[in-house]
C-alpha cells in the first residue's frame, strides 16, 4: 500500500505537508531521523503513520504530562484505541496492568523519568519496538544538562545493535542543540530534515519602557483594545497572579497558570482556554508545550525570556492556523538582571559539590542533602547526575561553564531586544538559517501596524459599571 493511501485511510488527508513524506520514507528504510518542523506542520503524523505500517509498538518519549495526555486523547478521539500514556497519573495497579499488556499497544507515550525506572526498562527490553520517538527533542539540550538530567540517559537505554530507528522531533534547534541530540541519543548518521524556522504569519513587535510598572499598564490597555485569544508570559508566579487579577478587574476573561497551582486546576484552566471559555492566559513558561490551540492570535512577553530558543518556542504557539498573529516583547531597564538570576537560580553551587563529597566520605547517601533541605530538588538531580559521571573537579568546571553559558544566553536575548536590524532576520539567523523573504508588517524595525494584524475590540462591550475603562485602570494601578 502506498504512503498516500495509508495517509488517506487513517488520517483523511490526500497529500503530505512539507517534510512529512521525506521523514517517513527514511524511517521505513530503517534510518535514524532528526526532523525540525515548525509548530502546526504535523510533526506527530511522522510517527503516527509508521505506527500503522509496522506490526510492533511505537515508543514516544514526551516531556510533559499535559502533552502526552493531550496526544493520547486526540488519538482516541480519532478512533485509535491501542494507545497509552505511562505516567504518574496511573496508580500502581493500572501501571502493572499496562506493563503486562504493553506489547498489545500500538503507541506508548512515556516520560524520560518513567522510561528509566527499572521495572519499565526490563519490560521494554522484552519488546520489539518498531520506532523510538523523542518528541520535543530540543529538551535534551535545553533541559538535560541543568534541569532534567534523565534526558541525557535516554540514548543509553537504546544503545545496542539492531535497535529500531530513532526519530527526534522538534520545532527549533541550533547547530549546538542538533549536536547534543545526535550525541546523547547515540544516533547513527541520522537523516536531517530542517524546515525554516521562519513563520511569515507571525509578526514581531517590541516595546521599550523606562519603568517596570508601565509595562503592566500597557498590557491592560492593549488587551482591552485588541482581540485574543492570547498568552501573556511572565517569569514569576506572583506576577502571573497579579496581572491576571488586574485583567479580571477590568472585565477580561483570563486565568493565571503556573507550577504552583494544583494539577487538576491547571488541567481545568487549559481545557477552558482550548474551548474558548477563557480568552487570555497569564503564565510562566510552565504553560504552552502540548497546548494545541490553533487560533492563538497574540503572545505577549511581560519579561524577556532567558534565551532565544525559549522565546522562539513560546511565540510559536500563536498562529498555528496559518492566519496572522502578533508577538510582542516588552522590556524595561534591568530586566536582563532578573532573567540571569532566574536562569542560574537552580544550578548547584561549589558548596553543594563539596557537601556531596562529604556525604560520600561519611558513607552516607548524598540524597540526604535533599531530605535535609540543604539543596533544592532540581539542583540535587543535576548534581547527582554529574557527580556520578565525572570527578568533582570536572563537575565544578562544568557547573561554572553552565553558569557562564546561561549568562551569555541572556546577553544574546538582549541583542535581539536592542537590535536595529530586522527582528525576523536576527531570529532566523540565530538558528543558522537565512531569511528568504519578509512579509508585510514584518516586525517593529521594518514597520508594523497592529490593526492590520489583530482585530480591535469594542470597549463598550466590557461589563464595567459606573466607570469608564480608563479610569478603572488608573484606580486599580494606584490601589484605590
Amino acid at each position: 500500500m502506498q504512503l498516500e493511501e495509508i495517509l488517506y485511510k487513517h488520517f483523511g488527508h490526500r497529500s503530505f505537508r512539507p517534510g512529512q513524506k521525506e521523514v517517513i520514507e527514511r524511517l521505513v528504510d530503517g534510518k535514524d531521523v532528526i526532523a525540525l518542523l515548525p509548530t502546526g506542520m504535523g510533526k506527530s503524523l511522522c510517527y503516527q503513520l509508521p505506527g500503522y505500517l509496522f506490526n510492533a509498538p511505537v515508543l514516544i518519549v514526551s516531556p510533559l504530562l499535559s502533552l502526552m495526555q493531550d496526544q493520547v486523547t486526540q488519538m482516541k478521539l480519532l478512533g485509535e484505541k491501542r494507545v497509552i500514556a505511562l505516567n504518574s497519573f496511573l496508580n500502581q495497579q493500572q501501571k502493572q496492568y499496562a506493563l503486562n499488556y504493553l506489547h498489545q499497544y500500538r503507541f506508548i507515550f512515556i516520560s524520560p523519568e518513567m522510561l528509566l525506572q527499572q521495572q519499565v526498562k526490563e519490560r521494554l527490553k522484552q519488546l520489539k519496538l518498531s520506532l523510538i520517538v523523542v518528541d520535543e527533542a530540543h529538551c535534551i539540550s535545553q533541559w538535560g544538562f541543568d534541569f532534567r538530567p534523565d534526558y541525557l540517559r535516554i540514548g543509553e537505554l537504546f544503545d545496542y545493535e539492531n535497535r529500531s530507528p530513532i526519530l527526534a522531533l522538534s520545532a527549533t534547534a541550533t547547530n549546538k542543540v542538533l549536536g547534543d541530540i545526535k550525541s546523547y541519543l547515540k544516533m547513527n548518521n541520522p537523516f536531517q530534515y530542517i524546515h525554516s524556522v521562519d513563520r511569515p504569519n507571525l509578526h514581531l513587535s517590541k516595546r521599550l519602557f523606562q519603568h517596570h510598572e508601565d509595562k503592566v499598564e500597557w498590557i491592560i490597555n492593549h488587551v482591552l483594545e485588541t482581540e485574543g485569544p492570547g498568552i501573556i508570559y511572565t517569569q514569576s508566579r506572583t506576577k502571573a497572579e497579579s496581572i491576571s487579577n488586574l485583567l479580571l478587574n477590568v472585565g477580561i476573561s483570563v486565568a493565571s497558570y503556573h507550577a504552583g497551582k494544583e494539577t487538576l486546576d491547571r488541567q481545568f484552566i487549559q481545557q477552558q482556554f482550548l474551548e474558548g471559555t477563557i480568552k487570555w492566559i497569564v503564565a510562566t513558561n510552565a504553560f504552552g508545550m502540548g497546548v494545541h490551540k490553533d487560533n492563538v492570535r497574540q503572545i505577549i512577553h511581560h519579561t524577556i525570556p532567558s534565551n532565544i530558543a525559549n522565546y522562539m518556542q513560546e511565540i510559536g504557539r500563536a498562529g498555528r492556523d496559518g492566519n496572522d498573529a502578533l508577538a510582542i516583547l516588552l522590556y524595561a531597564e534591568g530586566d536582563e538582571h532578573f532573567a540571569k538570576m532566574l536562569a542560574t537560580d537552580d544550578l548547584p553551587s561549589e558548596h553543594h559539590v563539596h557537601l556531596y563529597e562529604n556525604y560520600r566520605l561519611r558513607n552516607e547517601n548524598p540524597h540526604n542533602m535533599f531530605q535535609n533541605e540543604e539543596i533544592s530538588e532540581t539542583a540535587f538531580r543535576v548534581l547527582d547526575y554529574w557527580m556520578n559521571q565525572e570527578t568533582s573537579a570536572f563537575v565544578l568546571q562544568r557547573l561554572n561553564k553552565m553558569r557562564i553559558d546561561k549568562m551569555q544566553d541572556v546577553n544574546e536575548m538582549m541583542k535581539f531586544v536592542q537590535t536595529e536590524d530586522c527582528m525576523r532576520k536576527v531570529l532566523v539567523q540565530y538558528f543558522g538559517q537565512p531569511l528568504e523573504s519578509r512579509p508585510n508588517n514584518c516586525c517593529e524595525v521594518c514597520g508594523i501596524q497592529y490593526d492590520q494584524i489583530i482585530n480591535q475590540r469594542q470597549i463598550e462591550e466590557i461589563p464595567i459599571e459606573n466607570n469608564s475603562w480608563k479610569k478603572r485602570i488608573e484606580s486599580i494601578l494606584i490601589g484605590n
